[in-house]
């Protein structure tokens, strides 16, 4: 389907030196993408390979439209010959399919076929299709916002990916927000072996989206180099005009297999085979360069020839670049964090009138938004007229900040975080804060973005941090039930990259935020949403106060039995501590971890060898709970020290009943926490 757009490029109009050009890189693109197999079947590496062939002419002119350090622009795993359009070196791609510490994606750290150069903005894609879309609305916003009309946000993905939700999210929330951003859907037909027709019922899966308002979509026949050309020229010039979103609906073809391990001979008949071989981009545009007496064979030839010599060279010199060395593992797992000089281990001795955990939350955002002007929140109920959040804990954020700072955003959880991902690649000064979800527990939409967001800064080995802090109104004892009281850190936890806080009073609630938001990386900020108003949780809070990550807080000293807890578990533990002491004669050391990861062990370890017992309380389940991990990490570093088995107190395993009295029965309470510590006395 030939586009209906203004013709500026053809083959009589093009000028012969431009046409050269084009011919080399697509010629250069067709012979790395034929010899990646062989260095699999030489067991060099290239393990992945998605072939590109059939895909040329769209690729071709979305590389040649991207410019670097201007445009961004977000490849998917089959655009090999996009970024070598867009100025990557036969190197640079060699480097990425062998997995060479040289490659500049990240080192060798991510799937190999997987392009990315950040320094010119080629942003380092996952291989969950399609979840780039989000990260490229994000950055279409942050254009917006910086006012900045004279770039474009460039998406790239197979026509399947469009049948993910979150490209549904990402499409709906850039022509509502009216962003930037290029999205080229590549539709050769098949995702991996499951025709068009099994995926939408629109043979043309653009046309889904013909009805959103301020999206332009453009067709055009992603086979012909001057058909592209032209769509992707008219996108472009649309988009500034109209800082808009277009789509471009190219249609492709795929002349190999989906990748390397797949037998396109099981589904595809030898017709169909035949069928896309005539329809090769690169062997088209060859014929129409001679018919139309643009080029001589001659030409032609030598260009071929300086390919062949080039891609030889590049060949040899990635075969002896270093491999990435094993002990680097660790490296880039989560920046370093923001250092408090005035508050080094996390507490104070300040006097004045005590603050309620909502209050100190409240306070320490807008603080935090003064302090930084390119700080910003989102989410759900964030701001309408007086209310700010569903627990108002951003209230009055956006009559002080203002719309482009504190808004609200669709009731979608992974846009609500992919979007913060990709706005916060605009500029490492940025802070995002987002309300991930109304309650913890509906965070789980947004798991896929979560665990993308998590590996980004070891995956691009350094290069791109996602300096984004999520917060989560967590936990139970409110009569909520399913997915208003449980929690969810045992789970969230697992993913190495972000950082894991749980504050249960009002001065670590405000210390914790600070340097969470001043620090670089991801941070999880477990809010325990039954104390935002308790009374209990409310302390004097220094109007600097900062808490640093992987500093526990001894709460009440004791010598015959260690408590180690966090969040709403942590009152409870001091009531049972009280009782004990009144009742029993037993003091008890409690210690509120407030960060889960980074852990501080030394605390926990220095505790134990005062007391030899550990009983470890949270509110999550105990089974699967983050309570296990803290088990295991004292009974292999610290079994020594123990005079009785690890004890643990938690949830029972089920879901949290509505009706009050199920919910007593099931989540622990100060009375079941003085029932575990008197068992463990008594070994």
């Amino acid at each position: 389907m030939k586009s209906n757009v203004q013709e500026k490029y053809s083959v009589k109009k093009t000028d012969k030196e431009t046409l050269l050009k084009w011919y080399y890189l697509l010629f250069l693109g067709r012979t790395l993408d034929e010899r990646a197999p062989n260095y699999l079947k030489q067991a060099i590496g290239w393990s992945y390979h998605a072939p590109a062939a059939g895909h040329d002419a769209i690729q071709l002119a979305i590389g040649q439209k991207f410019r670097k350090n201007k445009d961004h622009l977000f490849p998917y795993y089959r655009d090999l010959q996009t970024c070598v359009s867009a100025g990557m070196t036969a190197e640079e791609i060699i480097y990425n399919g062998i997995s060479k510490d040289a490659d500049v994606a990240g080192g060798g750290r991510h799937m190999s076929n997987h392009f990315a150069k950040p320094s010119w903005n080629i942003h380092n894609v996952s291989s969950a299709t399609g979840n780039h879309t989000l990260h490229a609305v994000g950055l279409g916003r942050a254009l917006k916002t910086y006012d900045v009309k004279d770039a474009v946000v460039f998406s790239s993905q197979g026509e399947s990916s469009v049948s993910e939700g979150y490209v549904y999210e990402a499409i709906n929330g850039a022509s509502r927000e009216m962003l930037p951003v290029v999205f080229v859907f590549q539709d050769n037909g098949y995702g991996i072996s499951v025709p068009k027709e099994d995926q939408t019922a629109n043979r043309k899966n653009a046309r889904n989206f013909e009805g959103f308002k301020n999206l332009r979509v453009i067709y055009c026949n992603g086979k012909d180099v001057f058909d592209s050309m032209n769509a992707m020229e008219e996108a472009v010039d649309w988009v500034f005009k109209k800082q808009s979103p277009v789509i471009v609906h190219a249609n492709c073809v795929r002349i190999g297999p989906h990748s390397n391990s797949d037998r396109h001979e099981l589904y595809r008949d030898q017709n169909e085979l035949h069928y896309v071989s005539q329809y090769d981009p690169l062997a088209k545009y060859r014929r129409m360069l001679l018919r139309y007496e643009r080029a001589t064979e001659q030409e032609l030839k030598e260009i071929e020839e300086k390919v062949a010599q080039e891609v030889k060279a590049a060949h040899k010199k990635a075969l002896k670049a270093p491999d990435p060395k094993p002990e680097s593992i660790h490296d880039f797992v989560i920046p370093d964090p923001y250092k408090s000089s005035k508050y080094p281990d996390g507490t104070h001795n300040a006097d004045g009138e005590p603050i309620k955990l909502i209050q100190a939350l409240n306070e320490t955002l807008k603080a935090e938004f003064r302090h930084n002007p390119d700080t910003y929140i989102w989410g759900q109920d964030i701001a309408n007229k007086d209310k700010g959040g569903v627990f108002n804990v951003s209230k009055g954020m956006q009559q002080e900040f203002g719309k482009k700072r504190v808004f609200n955003a669709p009731i979608a959880e992974d846009y609500i975080l992919g979007t913060a991902n990709g706005m916060s690649r605009f500029d490492k000064k940025l802070r995002i804060v987002v309300e991930g979800a109304e309650f913890a527990d509906y965070f789980w939409p947004a798991m896929e973005q979560y665990v993308e967001t998590t590996h980004e800064y070891w995956r691009t080995k350094g290069q791109f941090s996602p300096n984004i802090t999520i917060r989560l109104a967590s936990g139970g004892y409110i009569g909520g039930g399913l997915y208003h009281s449980q929690t969810t850190e045992g789970a969230l936890a697992t993913f190495p990259g972000v950082r894991v806080v749980y504050p249960s009073f009002a001065d670590d609630a405000a210390g914790l935020l600070r340097t969470s938001i001043r620090s670089e990386g991801l941070t999880l900020f477990l809010e325990p949403k039954a104390l935002y108003n308790s009374p209990k949780a409310a302390t004097v809070v220094p109007d600097d106060f900062e808490v640093p990550f992987g500093k526990a807080r001894v709460r009440r000293n004791g010598q015959h039995l260690t408590m180690i807890t966090y969040g709403n578990t942590t009152h409870m533990c001091l009531e049972a501590a009280e009782k004990l002491s009144k009742e029993d004669g037993i003091e008890t050391e409690v210690i509120d971890i407030r960060s889960l990861i980074p852990l501080d062990k030394e605390t926990i370890f220095k505790s134990l060898e005062k007391t030899s017992r550990a009983l470890i309380v949270h509110e999550d389940k105990v089974f699967g709970g983050f309570g296990g991990e803290l088990a295991a990490v004292i009974a292999e570093e610290a079994f020594t020290l123990l005079d009785a088995p690890v004890k643990r107190v938690g949830a029972e395993f089920t879901p949290i009943g509505f009706n009050r009295i199920l919910e007593a029965a099931i989540l622990p309470n100060s009375g079941k926490i003085l029932n575990a510590a008197r068992d463990l006395l008594a070994f």
